[in-house]
């Protein structure tokens, strides 16, 4: 294995570590909405290590932090494929649009569109996968307007304001981390 390969995985490995901690810290001091939704920052590592290293370093942080949480929590794996889908999506959508334009207002645009995707991407995402799968613990959710409601009042809202917050906090801290990333050891 190269030392190019090597540096990336365990950049990545560090990475998906901190997004970790950042979400088990963020179950136990997070501000929840709607009793299932949480505002939490276990994501920026995933936004910077994809500003950093491009989009397949941000998936693969989102993915293997969703992978590890599994085993902490008891959602049946409902709740990390809604997050992956979700926030992989967001950090697939800066990466691409960054990886063009490696700007500050690249990245500000590369924020904006991850945002609205990801808010699009979670409407659908829940409105046909993740809602169906809960409906059975949530007697609400068994009609097609009452998870239109959620997603529309709750869910969608909730997504946007949760992708500006993570965007303005990368904003503010990507040129201070990005050196450690992009060096060679």
């Amino acid at each position: 294995m190269s030392n190019k390969k090597t540096n990336f995985i365990a950049k990545v490995g560090m990475l998906s570590a901190a997004a970790f901690l950042l979400q088990m810290l963020g179950s136990f001091m997070g501000l929840k909405i709607g009793g299932f939704l949480e505002i939490e920052f276990s994501d920026l590592p995933a936004i910077i290590g994809t500003l950093a290293m491009g989009p397949l370093a941000g998936v693969s942080i989102e993915l293997i932090k969703n992978l590890i949480h599994t085993f902490m929590t008891s959602t049946g794996f409902v709740g990390e494929l809604a997050n992956f889908i979700v926030n992989g999506t967001f950090v697939f959508v800066v990466g691409i649009i960054y990886k063009y334009n490696k700007t500050k207002k690249g990245a500000l645009i590369a924020l904006i569109s991850g945002t609205l995707i990801m808010t699009i991407s979670a409407m659908f995402t829940n409105l046909y996968i993740m809602l169906p799968l809960y409906e059975n613990f949530m007697p609400s959710l068994k009609s097609f307007e009452g998870k239109l409601t959620l997603v529309l009042t709750l869910i969608t809202p909730f997504n946007f304001v949760r992708g500006l917050i993570l965007s303005v906090i990368t904003l503010l801290i990507y040129k201070k981390i990005s050196p450690l990333l992009k060096s060679k050891n």
